[in-house]
């Protein structure tokens, strides 16, 4: 999933990660896509998953909003745009990740659009989630849910 909407692009000169206020936030418009996206899991029996996501605040908090359990901080999932160095151990890592996780436990990964896009190939929209799942080393697009939709 990518973390919901949060005005602006990239984050501001200085920003630290361990600072919220140095950061681009979620927008009362993302935090309301959070908590609704929350909600449809809920709808449709999910209720707990295993969470993990970057250490971004906007993401963190995304991932507190859906309401399905404890989130635990993932540097694998945090963002690359001002360093696509890091892209290719962190996409590695990501790909364990899933592969290695119990098929009979919900995944919930909230990173950042060139994560996300790194993995799959897909360019998502703030507050999008992909269902993916794992096939022979690759990743199975099942589907795309759209922030409000």
């Amino acid at each position: 999933m990518r973390h919901a909407s949060a005005p602006g692009v990239g984050d501001p000169p200085g920003f630290r990660i361990d600072d919220c206020a140095t950061q681009r936030n979620l927008s009362e418009q993302g935090r309301r896509e959070a908590t609704e996206a929350g909600e449809r899991f809920h709808r449709h029996g999910v209720t707990r998953a295993d969470i993990y996501s970057s250490l971004w605040c906007r993401c963190l908090e995304t991932a507190r909003l859906l309401g399905l359990g404890p989130v635990t901080p993932l540097p694998a999932l945090n963002s690359f745009f001002e360093n696509d160095k890091r892209e290719a151990e962190q996409t590695a890592q990501l790909r364990a990740l899933i592969s290695a996780h119990p098929a009979q436990r919900n995944l919930v990964l909230v990173t950042h659009q060139v994560n996300i896009t790194a993995l799959t190939g897909v360019f998502p929209e703030s507050g999008e989630m992909l269902v993916l799942r794992p096939r022979g080393g690759k990743l199975q697009l099942l589907g795309r849910i759209r922030a409000g939709r």
